[in-house]
């Protein structure tokens, strides 16, 4: 797979996470404290194929004190290090994942008083992680977070303040100074520093919808991050207008290309819409990707190993037709 993403003429390159039995997996896998027997909360999956597919379940409520075992990437990163001939990527769950999906009344509050409590100690858990991949020279650092999805549909706005039982922006706030924490660990050390966001991805199913207006201005003025990574695949992710607030200077990856939909885009189609993305930031501060991960659980999407090759070659060629002509 390394090999494979060197030929294709990626500079960065991951493992593909297969580690791990969902992207943020390595958390509880490496952390005591969870009743993984216990589905997490607050998910109402809809189907972003036609042939449809049961989203798969995620495990994970706070039951106890949460105690680091090991380090999250005990094995990753060596692998990666030991066997890529890039620069390395290396990707972890944002720290706001847990508090929402993994705090249940009755349960969790029996050890942590409320959802700040255990974001905490969360925090505590992640920065040290951020630390040490940069101490292992790690060139990438990513933070995956799904859950800034919730402050921008306003359906799970509600469910934040009346289930939550805070105001979704003091929540924004608290989630956008957790998530500096972690990656001011890592700030000195020279490696990229990034931030994906998505709506939900799930046996190519997803859970949210709605464009990034509602929290742009604060999220992107506020984040200390070198890169967004942000999704604009299809309808569900609004238009470019909210770009307008990125800094200068700062790169956004467009996730343009759908892992949830065998369908193949063009080159040509891709390029009207990174044209589209430049007239709110400078071409040269822009990239594409992949709106998601192909496989966020490991049953994976409804797109065929060749069909997900293929897609990123796509990608490849676009990306030198549009930066390298």
């Amino acid at each position: 797979m390394l090999a494979r993403q060197e030929e294709l003429g990626f500079t960065v390159s991951t493992d593909g996470e297969f580690r791990r039995t969902n992207f943020m997996s390595d958390f509880w896998d490496s952390v005591d404290g969870f009743a993984l027997d216990e589905d997490a909360i607050g998910h109402s999956w809809k189907a972003g194929s036609a042939s449809g597919a049961a989203p798969s379940h995620v495990p994970g409520i706070v039951n106890g004190k949460l105690h680091r075992t090991r380090r999250l990437t005990a094995t990753e990163t060596p692998f990666l290090q030991a066997n890529s001939r890039t620069d390395v990527k290396v990707t972890l769950p944002s720290p706001n994942q847990f508090p929402f999906i993994s705090f249940k009344k009755g349960v969790t509050d029996k050890v942590y008083a409320n959802h700040s409590a255990l974001l905490a100690d969360i925090v505590a858990i992640l920065k040290g992680e951020v630390a040490a991949l940069a101490a292992d020279g790690v060139q990438y650092i990513q933070i995956d977070t799904p859950r800034y999805s919730y402050f921008l549909d306003p359906k799970w706005r509600d469910w934040v303040r009346t289930e939550i039982g805070v105001d979704p922006d003091a929540a924004l706030d608290e989630a956008i100074a957790a998530e500096n924490t972690c990656f001011d660990a890592a700030r000195a050390s020279g490696a990229t520093l990034a931030m994906h966001l998505c709506r939900g991805n799930n046996r190519s199913n997803w859970y949210a919808q709605g464009g990034y207006d509602a929290i742009a201005e604060k999220l992107f003025s506020e984040l200390r991050v070198d890169r967004f990574l942000l999704e604009f695949d299809d309808e569900r992710s609004g238009g470019f207008e909210p770009l307008r607030f990125i800094p200068a200077g700062k790169t956004v990856v467009l996730g343009l290309v759908s892992t949830k939909r065998p369908e193949m885009e063009t080159s040509e189609g891709l390029i009207r819409r990174i044209e589209e993305a430049s007239k709110y930031v400078p071409m040269e501060n822009l990239a594409l990707s992949p709106q998601c991960g192909f496989a966020s659980v490991m049953e994976g999407n409804l797109v065929t190993e060749q069909t997900q090759w293929d897609k990123l070659k796509l990608v490849a060629d676009t990306a030198r037709q549009v930066w390298q002509s």
